[in-house]
């Protein structure tokens, strides 16, 4: 990340857009919703997702803003997965 241009407070600063790819998640009210995946440490994301994944730091303040148009329903958390690294789809949201 040292190539990363920061803010004075050190936090990584991205002009211009993200891809974002949303997860598909069964609704506890039946159907399914678009859900946007968020951890709160590269580790998280590492030990859910695998090695390698792209990835960006978003300010939890700045979220919701990040994501309008996105067509995501839902941020879920640090999600777990069921079946091992790269397998999210069993997440729950909450």
């Amino acid at each position: 990340m040292t190539d990363v241009p920061r803010d004075d407070d050190g936090t990584p600063r991205l002009e211009g857009t993200v891809d974002v790819m949303l997860i598909p998640l069964e609704a506890e009210s039946g159907g399914t919703q678009l859900v946007a995946l968020a951890f709160s440490t590269v580790v998280g994301l590492v030990e859910a997702m695998g090695e390698e994944q792209p990835w960006v730091a978003i300010p939890s303040g700045e979220l919701e803003e990040a994501l309008r148009g996105s067509g995501a329903q839902a941020v879920l958390l640090d999600p777990q997965p069921a079946g091992g690294a790269g397998d999210a789809g069993d997440a729950k949201n909450g």
